[in-house]
């Protein structure tokens, strides 16, 4: 299937602008997407007109516009991610025993939007709706190491992106790429009680037609009753599940 480069440019400008934290200036727009400047302008004018992006002359800024948050309500609407993940997820908890959840990257944050509960499991800070920091979390770490180096810093511009929970996770920009290195050679993300003290999670990526990661899948269990080789065997059900998702949306399946 042929890419028509225009919308391809299109849907780049909106998915870098709804990665950040608020409006951004035309520059770092064609920069970190890789446009020739003049392209960006002509596109955003275009988008300004249709009301995808607004326009914030004073602060000679962009952000998203009134008609991208109507496309996000109607998705949230048809909620065909959820729907397409739900038996997915139900199947993973059915082969670890453990909570799984389903998660996407909102800005520095990870928003959950599935939590399937195995029985006997007690709900988890996770639920539907819940927001946690991303560099946190198992689930926006492994989203985050799939990000372009420009986007993850603007995500994490200075230390006071650096939110902490429980004492634990990284403080910098340098800590936070090292961890996301290991993280991309090991194939899949993990957390020791960086998000609740007593509980790990391990998390895979969820990739589109782009190799973009659209959604984070993970587990989580107590850390006292797995041990090391319980552990590996989970992150491998949880790579299986994030595979199949991403076959599910026509994305690229890796490992």
């Amino acid at each position: 299937m042929s890419v028509v480069p225009a919308a391809a440019q299109v849907l780049s400008i909106l998915r870098y602008l709804a990665g950040q934290a608020g409006p951004v200036p035309a520059a770092a727009i064609s920069r970190d997407v890789g446009l020739p400047r003049s392209t960006a302008y002509h596109l955003l004018d275009t988008l300004v007109r249709e009301g995808f992006v607004v326009h914030l002359p004073e602060e000679r800024r962009y952000g998203l516009g009134v008609s991208a948050f109507e496309l996000g309500s109607g998705y949230s609407r048809q909620a065909p991610f959820q729907r397409l993940a739900r038996v997915p997820l139900a199947r993973l908890v059915d082969r670890t025993g453990h909570n799984a959840h389903l998660a996407v990257l909102h800005g520095p944050e990870v928003l959950y939007v599935i939590e399937e509960r195995a029985p006997g499991r007690r709900p988890l800070v996770s639920d539907v709706g819940v927001r946690l920091p991303a560099h946190l979390t198992a689930s926006g770490r492994a989203v985050l190491a799939r990000l372009p180096q420009p986007q993850l810093r603007a995500l994490f511009p200075d230390a006071s992106a650096f939110v902490r929970r429980n004492e634990l996770g990284p403080t910098s920009l340098s800590a936070l790429r090292n961890l996301l290195t290991e993280v991309r050679r090991r194939g899949y993300a993990t957390e020791e009680n960086e998000v609740t003290n007593g509980f790990s999670s391990v998390a895979a990526a969820v990739l589109d037609h782009t190799a973009h990661p659209v959604a984070g899948v993970a587990v989580t269990f107590p850390g006292d009753e797995v041990d090391e080789e319980q552990a590996r065997r989970i992150a491998e059900e949880v790579g299986r599940t994030a595979r199949e998702l991403s076959r599910r949306i026509g994305g690229v399946a890796e490992g």
